[in-house]
């Protein structure tokens, strides 16, 4: 089982009563073939970088998914025949939960290698240092030794 993420962008004038039964039967896809839907998230209507199919806008919904890869693949041919949908993006995203949990564990391990700061060493460690005299200043008057 992988953890999916599934962004798709619907026609802007659809309505909710259009858009629910697609979600509804992406969810069904899924919990039929042993999977969990995690997140339906509905965006709602944003502006697209560019005209698809003679739209400038489009209704944005994300769904979070656990499932095998012909889960997936059931998904994407479902979202590619329907009228409705004008694009869709699936990923992948446990392998990025992976590496950040992996990336963490790494952290924590240099970090628990690394050893404590002393408190405030620097300054009683160093032995005091003769006073130098002041360099002198050029174009001032030399001081004369008595």
């Amino acid at each position: 089982m992988r953890i999916y993420e599934e962004l798709f962008i619907v026609r802007p004038d659809a309505t909710d009563e259009e858009v629910d039964p697609l979600i509804e039967q992406l969810k069904n896809v899924i919990i039929h073939a042993g999977g969990t839907l995690d997140k339906t998230e509905k965006w709602g209507v944003r502006k697209l970088a560019y005209r698809l199919m003679k739209h400038s806008e489009g209704q944005y919904i994300l769904l979070q998914f656990t499932a095998q890869p012909e889960t997936v693949k059931e998904l994407e041919r479902r979202l590619r025949v329907a009228d409705l949908v004008l694009k869709f993006l699936t990923v992948r995203i446990d392998e990025k939960l992976k590496m950040i949990e992996k990336r963490k564990k790494a952290r924590e391990k240099r970090a628990a290698r690394k050893p404590p700061p002393a408190p405030s060493a620097t300054a009683s460690a160093s032995p005091a240092l003769p006073a130098e005299p002041p360099a002198p200043i050029p174009g001032a008057p030399a001081e004369q030794a008595e």
